[in-house]
């Protein structure tokens, strides 16, 4: 939340100035092109935050702008909407008039919509609509990278599923290993997605982590301090295979 601290105390201010600036390095113009440049990263970030979080109880407090998990592990967090188990409906938090919320627990999805309506993103500004589970990890996915999140999180409150954004540094900072997380991780995307590229989405996943990419035909060699991945892909860019050592 640091970032957006700011955002909304003066109403004289450039806020579209302020977002094309933060996120001069991440753009993106449909669903499927995030999830090719930047849906691998999310995904890590949520095995960071289950390594913290793990199936502790959650509490929010809409007043603070704060999420417990357990007894003792309290986050800023923002909140960007809700699913609704009976109507099978997103609502974005701003969309929500009856719930007179605040406006900074909903910064990120003020944000987001602006940017939504900036590049034509229906998902990002059309207000409510009929969704399914995988638009609310989506949803979370985005925020999380674009404003440089530590994870998202999908509470289930019964009637149906808050989705928030979380930030903490000792989230950011679990320590995994590397070479299993990435070939856990990209799996885990394209079997969870449908991504067109999965050649594209690769390549920028890896290349994002400081990989050297060496490509061969329909297959690309990556290399980092000693670790080694081989990818394959067929004529469709979809991948065959995938494995790596140390």
């Amino acid at each position: 939340m640091g970032l957006f601290n700011n955002l909304f105390k003066k109403k004289e201010e450039n806020t579209e100035s302020t977002v094309n600036q933060q996120n001069a390095s991440k753009y993106f113009t449909s669903e499927n092109d995030f999830l090719e440049k930047y849906g691998a990263l999310a995904l890590e970030k949520q095995r960071n935050l289950y390594a913290v979080t793990g199936d502790l109880s959650w509490n929010v407090n809409m007043d603070a702008e704060e999420i417990t998990f357990g007894d003792d592990l309290t986050f800023p967090m923002q909140v960007l909407g809700s699913f609704s188990h009976s109507s099978e409906t997103w609502l974005w938090l701003w969309e929500n008039k009856a719930g007179g919320y605040a406006e900074s627990v909903m910064k990120q999805a003020l944000l987001l919509k602006q940017y939504g309506e900036k590049n034509s993103i229906d998902l990002l500004t059309i207000g409510k609509f009929d969704a399914v589970q995988n638009d609310l990890h989506l949803i979370g996915m985005i925020a999380t990278e674009m404003f440089n999140g530590s994870g998202y999180y999908l509470g289930n409150y019964g009637q149906g599923t808050m989705v928030v954004t979380i930030k903490d540094d000792s989230i950011d900072n679990t320590e995994s290993d590397e070479l299993s997380r990435i070939l856990t991780v990209f799996p885990e995307l394209i079997s969870t997605f449908e991504i067109q590229n999965h050649k594209n989405a690769f390549t920028n996943y890896l290349s994002q982590k400081g990989y050297e990419l060496t490509p061969n035909g329909n297959e690309i060699k990556a290399e980092k301090d000693g670790n080694i991945i081989n990818a394959v892909f067929n004529e469709n860019n979809l991948l065959t295979a995938l494995n790596g050592n140390s």
